[in-house]
């Protein structure tokens, strides 16, 4: 009896293992893809901010030149 006890015990654990590891590489997985998604977010952000604020400046200045 003591022996098929530790037999499913060790059974059980190993599959733990194997379950926590698989559960650890789908998690840093999952934050790379997030990070870099975040990344590419920060880029498309950062070049919508210039073009918007080159198209103001350049809207500011024709508005200056037509009315002066």
């Amino acid at each position: 009896m003591k022996n098929s006890f530790s037999l499913f015990k060790n059974k059980f654990s190993s599959y733990q293992a194997a379950i926590d590891g698989s559960l650890i590489a789908a998690k840093s997985t999952i934050i790379n893809v997030l990070l870099n998604r975040v990344k590419l977010d920060q880029r498309n952000e950062s070049r919508k901010k210039i073009i918007f604020t080159a198209a103001t400046s350049l809207g500011v200045i024709l508005f200056g030149v037509i009315i002066f």
